[in-house]
């Protein structure tokens, strides 16, 4: 269905892979062209001024705006997990993108491609598309699951509001997790006994300073 956001219709539902070349938002730090995900329910609006900021779990910049080869893109989605690649670079490498845990998507949609543009005119080409269907074990729990059904989500700890411009476009913050913390109270204590270390042999050596004057 054609729309307002990047040709396609606004208020989506399912899964969006946005490529933009052009930044809107002129106080933006981020790098364009850049690449960023949505998942919609219908209930979210894109905000074009922005550049879309609100709404968007993660994101990266990849230079794939005239370039004199073939650049590809890597779409994966498996057990939540939703990752994105990029080989913009003619290297036959794949560089990561976005890395999203907790993505709930519904069977039965369809995959499409649309293109927009404003002010400034641009040209790319989609040469092709390749689709393959993962196979992979689930948890039992998910086999009582009508997907058909599911509302798309995304569990995150925040909400895409409380992102800030960051180059990479990705969320830094995260879960204190166990080892995360293990590893904060290590740190902490080696900084400690590093300072105590420190100010003993500081404090010898004013000592001896001191015997010489005397």
């Amino acid at each position: 269905v054609s729309g307002p956001v990047f040709g396609s219709k606004d208020n989506f539902h399912g899964l969006a892979i946005f490529l933009d070349t052009y930044p809107n938002d002129e106080a933006t730090e981020r790098v364009f062209p850049y690449i960023s995900a949505m998942v919609n329910n219908g209930s979210l609006t894109y905000d074009h001024s922005k550049d879309g900021r609100w709404t968007e779990l993660a994101g990266c910049s990849a230079d794939l705006r005239n370039q004199n080869h073939d650049t590809f893109l890597a779409v994966r989605y498996s057990r939540g997990r939703l990752t994105v690649m990029t080989d913009v670079e003619d290297k036959n490498e794949w560089k990561n993108c976005i890395d999203i845990a907790g993505v709930q998507l519904p069977t039965g949609y369809y995959f499409g491609a649309s293109a927009g543009t404003g002010d400034l005119s641009d040209n790319h080409d989609i040469i092709s598309m390749k689709l393959f269907q993962l196979m992979v074990e689930h948890p039992v729990e998910d086999e009582t699951i009508d997907w058909t059904k599911i509302e798309p989500r995304v569990s995150l700890l925040r909400s895409p509001k409380d992102n800030v411009d960051d180059p990479t476009g990705n969320f830094r913050s995260g879960p204190l997790t166990g080892w995360k913390v293990f590893l904060l109270l290590l740190c902490a204590l080696l900084g400690i006994i590093v300072c105590a270390v420190v100010g003993a042999v500081v404090f010898q050596k004013r000592q001896e300073r001191n015997k010489r004057f005397y």
